[in-house]
């Protein structure tokens, strides 16, 4: 199969001189060939299969390539430039567009690092358009090249989103390993040092769960009201991505009320490590309570302060002092051994 076109030159990487990062056309049996840059059709999607463009919004020569691919029209613009960014899929008139949002190849459990990608699916013709790098879509590039058979648009967008669904279901489980890690600290008694990252991984999963679940309301309407060129075959293959969307979400779902689990029972330790060491501080106290009111009253420095003279005052008092401390500590020990009796 020949390789799909190099970047021209003073091309940024990963796009040629048209802003388009990789090319395909489809035969009717799902047999794809790359296109180079002289090959590229004016009007995708003439004849069986169909045409797949992969273009790089953030090169000077984007629009210029979706205005030649006919899809520069206002609605899929103002879809592209409007603020919401949540994963769904609707139908704009007779075409699919669909924002899938994905995590970039740095990604390292940092929730900011998401990036968007826009898909337009029509007959004959896929586009989709990145500004940056993203992990599923280099999952279906690397698919193509490899040989496999994609025999429709709606057969594309549906591989994208098992990617999509693959890629979240392994951050699901790398958090649910390192979960399994702080858990067993936690168990252990080292609550305090892992507060930060439970928290963390907590934002992580509720970030994810918002941008990366595809809308069910908007995939529903498209699934009642498809446009007319989808076939019942395309409908159950969005359906079923749909179905394996929702078991990874609930996988989600799942380890987020763990890490509430967890907040709660390391919060529990910490306040009952707060109240211990705020009774150790009374006991003690309590305890130096005779001692700093005896030393107080005899440090005054006035007249007739008893055993002044005596020789020997100072173990009176020393004796005094410590049968007052033994009367506090019996008290002491009476209220708390009182409730648990």
């Amino acid at each position: 199969m020949p390789s799909p076109p190099e970047p021209g030159p003073g091309a940024p990487y990963g796009a040629n001189a048209h802003g388009v990062i990789c090319a395909y056309r489809f035969d009717a049996t799902g047999v794809a060939q790359a296109l180079g840059d002289e090959r590229l059709p004016p009007v995708p999607g003439e004849g069986a299969g169909f045409v797949w463009l992969h273009i790089n919004l953030s090169h000077a020569g984007s629009l210029e390539t979706l205005r030649r691919a006919g899809a520069l029209d206002e609605d899929l613009l103002g879809a592209m430039q409007q603020g919401s960014r949540a994963t769904r899929i609707e139908r704009l008139g007779e075409s699919l567009f669909a924002v899938v949002n994905d995590v970039t190849f740095d990604f390292s459990f940092d929730p900011d690092d998401i990036a968007t990608l826009w898909v337009h699916v029509r007959p004959g013709c896929v586009l989709t358009a990145r500004r940056q790098p993203l992990r599923s879509i280099d999952r279906l590039r690397m698919a193509v090249k490899r040989g496999e058979r994609l025999g429709s648009p709606v057969a594309l967008l549906d591989h994208l989103l098992q990617d999509q669904a693959d890629e979240l279901q392994v951050i699901v489980r790398r958090t649910a390993d390192r979960i399994d890690d702080i858990e067993d600290e936690l168990l252990k008694g080292r609550h305090a040092r892992h507060a930060a990252e439970v928290a963390h991984l907590r934002r992580v999963l509720v970030r994810l769960q918002r941008l990366l679940a595809p809308e069910p309301g908007a995939l529903a309407r498209m699934l009642s009201h498809p446009p007319g060129w989808v076939t019942d075959d395309d409908r159950a293959q969005l359906q079923r991505a749909s179905e394996e969307f929702s078991l990874v979400l609930r996988d989600a779902a799942a380890l987020q009320e763990r890490i509430k689990l967890m907040q709660d029972e390391t919060a529990a330790r910490q306040a009952e490590e707060n109240n211990r060491s705020l009774f150790t501080l009374t006991v003690v106290t309590v305890l130096a309570l005779p001692i700093n009111l005896v030393s107080g009253l005899l440090g005054m420095n006035v007249g007739g302060i008893p055993l002044a003279d005596h020789g020997h005052g100072f173990w009176i008092m020393l004796a005094l002092i410590t049968v007052l401390t033994l009367l506090a500590a019996m008290l002491v020990l009476r209220q708390v051994r009182g409730p648990r009796d």
